[in-house]
């Protein structure tokens, strides 16, 4: 079994329906696994949980 498959993926609540570009998150071994939502086979990226806390910090301060 692949072990990508059996991990619980979350997206976010504040992603609509509308088919934009969501990503999808899911914990393994103390990282954290990112992969799009649309593209689930594709490529991932994986971040140590610290690394995670601190782009999710910038992320949410960022202002355009």
């Amino acid at each position: 079994m692949d072990p990508v498959a059996s991990l619980r993926w979350r997206k976010s609540t504040h992603s609509g329906s509308n088919g934009g570009g969501c990503l999808e998150t899911a914990s393994h071994h103390n990282h954290v696994i990112v992969r799009d939502t649309q593209d689930r086979s594709g490529p991932m990226l994986r971040f140590d949980t610290a690394a995670w806390r601190r782009f999710t910090d910038q992320v949410k301060n960022w202002r355009a």
